[in-house]
């Protein structure tokens, strides 16, 4: 399974929005400048993260998307099954015929595989993420220096 530029593109322009957002609606053309995300191609991925109630958007002067709901709520699996893009790596899609119609030997590897990469998915919020995109932080001592990541993070706890 490999997650395609769509669940990528997804993922990237909901952090940008939610980092964004805190001076009002974001236009998706800001975000496709940010990004370097298609307009044409944003349009389509938040018409269906509008859909899955993720995003609203305001039309008019001043317009663009939010975020439907706090970004600590919601998780990257929700984002990324929001634009259609699959969580089972299963050949089968989980019907279990993808070997001349009947079940594959390694059916269940694949299977077990697809629940943990969706149960890892939906342990991440956007909140997370937009924490680890900003910028820089203060020191104590006046010094610069970089937020900690999550990745960094996740090494030492687990």
């Amino acid at each position: 399974m490999r997650l395609t530029s769509r669940g990528r593109y997804a993922v990237s322009a909901m952090i940008d929005l939610s980092i964004n957002q805190v001076d009002g609606p974001v236009a998706l053309k800001r975000i496709s400048e940010n990004q370097s995300i298609s307009l044409s191609y944003l349009e389509q991925l938040f018409a269906r993260l509008r859909e899955s109630d993720l995003v609203a958007g305001t039309r008019g002067p001043g317009g663009g998307y939010i975020l439907a709901r706090d970004a600590d709520k919601i998780s990257i699996a929700d984002i990324v099954l929001a634009v259609d893009e699959p969580l089972d790596i299963t050949e089968c899609a989980g019907k279990m015929d993808c070997h001349d119609g009947k079940r594959c030997v390694a059916h269940g590897l694949w299977s077990d595989l697809s629940d943990r990469l969706h149960e890892f998915l939906s342990g991440i919020y956007l909140g997370e993420l937009m924490k680890d995109e900003e910028p820089k932080v203060e020191a104590t001592h006046g010094q610069r220096v970089e937020a900690p990541s999550m990745s960094a993070e996740r090494k030492v706890n687990g």
